[in-house]
């Protein structure tokens, strides 16, 4: 069975399997007693968080471990924005956020706070000027990733830290996909991470506070992890996170090597054995082990079922997998193809011939897909006129663009199609397709029902 959805959650690294058994013995006690079992519980935790603020590049004493990566973000955001109250109530996001710094930016415009949100490039990267741009007298603190989770494009942090750090504003780090492969590089003011993504237990991630950032934790006081994590600490779980992070980061650079070739030879592949895909992320600035790549024609849901069949774990940022309907908020910021999307985040260990016979299995997968959704087959027929209305209306990616795929071969050079659709995917899907295709997308206009989306035929 070939694993390759480690972006959502790594395998358990053997290294934290045995600290985690080890440590059930001793670590079981409660770590602010003064008796015997509780000084072992405490020299446990106290050691695990030396060894973690090693690898993230801190002191001990400004790290805390909290019961998840989602937990230190919404901490750090919320504790810093409390703590910089007086400066302003404004906070800057990029658009590609991980959906916890999203959800928290939410809350603190619903709370009164405004919200500046950073643009994308197409392969998913900020302009590190941008983010200076957006700084004002006012902002209380600025968040960007060190690495997009969905199509693992590198951020610019150390530049924008630097503005940041010119400025006088505190720069949140999400590290929760990069953390295992390098130290985040910069002036960094607040870090976050989650153990589950590097092959650490689930259930622990670890938050990172700078000296001289002022920070105020909010809810209920607690006496626990400097106030900021409320709860009695899971010491087990703590030792075979920082275990696993010291054990992963010593691998990292040879692992490295071998996981980016066999990325880059996905990425080759995918354009040449599999008609009308796109890989999307950039090439160059990313993340080792992953890939994402997007089908024209496809149904997520309907792939990542077929590609399940055929023995392996992919996972997908299309709307089609989306309980809520609307494609990946990453890829809509990139402005790429989200239909038929597929992301590929190999572990540590994966052999090549997964990759190979993941490879041979990927077109068969598509063409099954395609087939059963009906996919164009060559244009003969003409019509009369200069425009050609489609209705998909009531039909989810990627119908839409399968119509407008049929049909476009019908009306003369120069002439439109109309494509009806309340798919909010369809904003995406149809100006992308444009783009793969050689056609003008000549904008979108309001309808009775939906929204037109209209398409020029060049060639």
């Amino acid at each position: 069975m070939g694993y390759f959805d480690a972006a959502s959650g790594a395998p358990l690294h053997p290294v934290a399997r045995q600290a985690l058994l080890a440590s059930l013995d001793e670590g079981w006690a409660d770590p602010a007693r003064l008796y015997r079992e509780g000084r072992r519980a405490r020299m446990l935790l106290d050691a695990s968080r030396e060894a973690a603020a090693e690898v993230v590049g801190c002191r001990a004493d400004e790290l805390v471990f909290t019961s998840s990566g989602t937990r230190a973000v919404h901490t750090g955001v919320a504790g810093a924005l409390a703590g910089r109250r007086r400066v302003g109530r404004h906070l800057i996001v990029s658009a590609v956020e991980h959906s916890s710094v999203l959800h928290s930016a939410e809350a603190h415009r619903a709370d009164g706070g405004t919200v500046t949100e950073v643009g994308v490039d197409r392969g998913g990267r900020v302009d590190a000027s941008a983010y200076g741009a957006a700084l004002r007298e006012d902002t209380a603190l600025a968040c960007l990733q060190a690495a997009n989770h969905e199509v693992g494009t590198v951020q610019p942090v150390a530049e924008v830290a630097a503005a940041c750090r010119s400025a006088g504003v505190p720069l949140l780090v999400d590290a929760a996909q990069s953390l295992a492969w390098g130290p985040v590089e910069g002036d960094w003011s607040l870090l976050a991470a989650s153990a589950h993504k590097w092959g650490g237990p689930s259930g622990v991630g670890l938050l990172a506070v700078r000296k001289g950032v002022r920070f105020a934790a909010q809810g209920p006081p607690d006496e626990r992890e400097s106030g900021r994590a409320a709860g009695f600490e899971n010491i087990p779980a703590i030792v075979a996170a920082a275990a696993s992070l010291r054990a992963v980061r010593a691998e990292a650079a040879q692992e490295a090597v071998r996981l980016r070739e066999l990325t880059r030879r996905i990425r080759a592949a995918v354009p040449r054995l599999v008609p009308d895909a796109e890989v999307v992320g950039d090439a160059e600035r990313r993340l080792p082990h992953i890939v994402t790549f997007s089908c024209l024609y496809v149904d997520g849901e309907a792939l990542l079922h077929a590609l399940d069949r055929a023995g392996f774990s992919v996972s997908s940022g299309s709307s089609c997998t989306s309980s809520t309907l609307t494609p990946s908020h990453v890829l809509k910021a990139m402005g790429v193809l989200s239909e038929g999307n597929v992301r590929v985040s190999l572990p540590p260990g994966t052999p090549e011939e997964e990759v190979e016979r993941f490879l041979q299995v990927l077109p068969e997968a598509v063409a099954g897909v395609r087939e059963q959704l009906g996919a164009p087959a060559p244009a003969v027929a003409a019509v009369t006129g200069d425009e050609l209305v489609v209705d998909a209306l009531g039909k989810r990616c990627p119908l839409p663009v399968i119509e407008l795929a049929k049909v476009i071969g019908t009306v003369p050079v120069g002439g439109t199609v109309r494509v009806l659709s309340d798919d909010e995917a369809a904003r995406l899907d149809i100006p992308a397709w444009c783009e793969m295709r050689g056609q003008e997308y000549a904008g979108e206009e309001p309808a009775v029902k939906g929204t037109a989306y209209l398409v020029r035929r060049v060639s």
